[in-house]
């Protein structure tokens, strides 16, 4: 079975997501609910995916979901820190650049 962290904590500002391991279908139920939880306690939520070695169809599922959920509530979800594998994935979805923190919010993170 593949390994799969997340970490969740807050900031004044924030909350921050970090993931570790392979995102797969063993660990959507535990990303959603985390993601979820993020999004119903901040009104920016920073996914750090800078520890993730693998991200498939499921987590990228999870990764959109929290983000309208955070739009429907006026927050937002900016996926941060990510290389390799999983950079790859979020370019070649679009996601990476859905969730991409922009320069002009002066909520995004720096």
């Amino acid at each position: 079975m593949a390994h799969f962290e997340a970490t969740t904590s807050a900031a004044p500002d924030r909350t921050t997501v970090a993931l570790r391991g392979e995102c797969d279908l063993a660990a959507r139920d535990e990303l959603t609910d985390v993601l979820t939880a993020a999004v119903r306690s901040a009104q920016v939520v920073v996914v750090d995916v800078g520890g993730l070695t693998f991200l498939d169809s499921t987590g990228l599922h999870s990764l959109v979901t929290a983000h309208h959920a955070a739009r429907a509530e006026g927050g937002r979800l900016y996926v941060v820190n990510a290389v390799g594998a999983v950079a790859t994935v979020l370019d070649i979805t679009g996601v990476g650049n859905l969730l991409h923190p922009p320069a002009d919010d002066p909520r995004a993170p720096r």
